[in-house]
């Protein structure tokens, strides 16, 4: 955690874009709304099981997209005003949104390119680093995931493990899930031209900033055609992956070969992760951050606590945000369409609050720290 408490707060949003971009896109290849055919209608299990037997029997080659994407996560942050960096978060399409252009090649390779004024910002994963230039900072950013340790045990039968699951083993994944949230049946509709299914999964509790997610697929091949999330106060997406156009193919190895200027700033993202010590704390002196949880399901709120270092007070990446007041002391808030984020110090220790819920049940929480 401390990498984000030393990010500045351009930096740690622009992250964030990144983190909301990847998330969407692994999930999301393109949607767009117009006159195509739509597939028979179908219950949701069947739906889905003649579409995997489908993609089982086609071969995929690749996906190239124009798309736009919507994000209005931070529409109602109110960041320009105090953060000082208004241009640079305004500027950067991963923030505000943007058209450009997807590929996906078949060996899982992708590339997301969304234009601006300042520039094109460019997202790649080239199967082993997630690289992203930001051309209105000239900054490259680079994370590389961690090495899987053990590789998959290949002494089983390959057919099996790509096997078709069955409608009954379906039927029951969704009933399973439809304890915990209310899933829709499969609509069908017209998503880029290509006949498509579309489902909506919304948490069955309230309380909650999530007001649920709809993704939308292939009926012929399986591909993912639209990912959409909501608020639970607004009916329009607050973040929405789409495209004007699709097609299939094999792409081109050169898409995923990007060229920053030599001058661009490389940023090499790298997650600290706490040692799992057992109880052996002396080392530490019990400076570990330590994450306690109050409430449960979507309106769950983490509390994140640790101890500040001597003579150092917050800094960097919270600070331009709106203040507000926790029992006399003074706490940086960032308000979303999708949760709130709340950060303080007190007594040497750094409190950060933060749920998908409103500013006030995280204020309240805070109170009673």
């Amino acid at each position: 955690m401390n990498i984000l408490r030393r990010l500045p707060l351009s930096r740690l949003l622009l992250l964030c874009g990144l983190v909301t971009a990847i998330g969407v896109s692994a999930t999301a290849i393109a949607f767009a709304l117009g006159a195509g055919p739509t597939p028979p209608a179908k219950p949701l299990a069947q739906a889905i099981h003649n579409t995997l037997a489908k993609a089982q029997s086609s071969q995929f080659e690749g996906v190239s997209a124009d798309i736009q994407l919507t994000n209005q996560l931070l529409e109602g942050a109110n960041l320009a005003s105090g953060a000082g960096h208004g241009g640079e978060l305004t500027s950067n399409p991963l923030i505000t949104g943007g058209s450009g252009r997807l590929w996906i090649a078949k060996d899982g390779r992708v590339r997301l390119e969304l234009q601006s004024d300042q520039g094109d910002t460019q997202l790649v994963y080239d199967g082993h680093t997630v690289t992203l230039f930001d051309a209105a900072t000239n900054t490259v950013y680079r994370y590389t995931p961690p090495a899987h340790e053990e590789p998959a045990a290949q002494d089983e039968t390959p057919a099996r493990a790509h096997e078709t699951p069955s409608v009954t083993k379906i039927e029951e994944a969704i009933a399973h899930a439809n304890q915990h949230a209310d899933v829709s049946g499969a609509t069908p509709t017209d998503v880029a031209g290509q006949p498509a299914y579309t489902v909506r999964v919304s948490p069955k509790e309230g309380g909650s900033l999530l007001g649920g997610a709809e993704l939308s697929w292939d009926a012929e091949n399986g591909a993912p055609l639209r990912a959409a999330i909501y608020s639970s106060t607004s009916s329009a997406p607050v973040i929405e992956l789409a495209a004007t156009s699709i097609s299939f193919g094999p792409v081109e190895s050169s898409v995923f070969a990007i060229t920053p200027p030599v001058n661009a700033t490389v940023k090499e993202i790298v997650l600290e992760h706490e040692p799992h010590q057992g109880a052996d704390t002396g080392s530490s002196g019990g400076e570990q951050p330590n994450v306690t949880t109050h409430g449960h399901g979507p309106s769950t709120i983490a509390v994140l606590t640790s101890k500040t270092k001597s003579g150092k007070g917050t800094s960097g990446s919270l600070e331009g945000l709106p203040k507000v007041t926790i029992n006399g002391a003074s706490a940086s808030e960032l308000r979303t369409e999708l949760g709130t984020l709340l950060t303080f110090e007190r007594s040497g220790v750094r409190y950060l609050v933060a749920g998908a819920v409103s500013p006030a049940a995280v204020e309240e929480v805070a109170k009673g720290l």
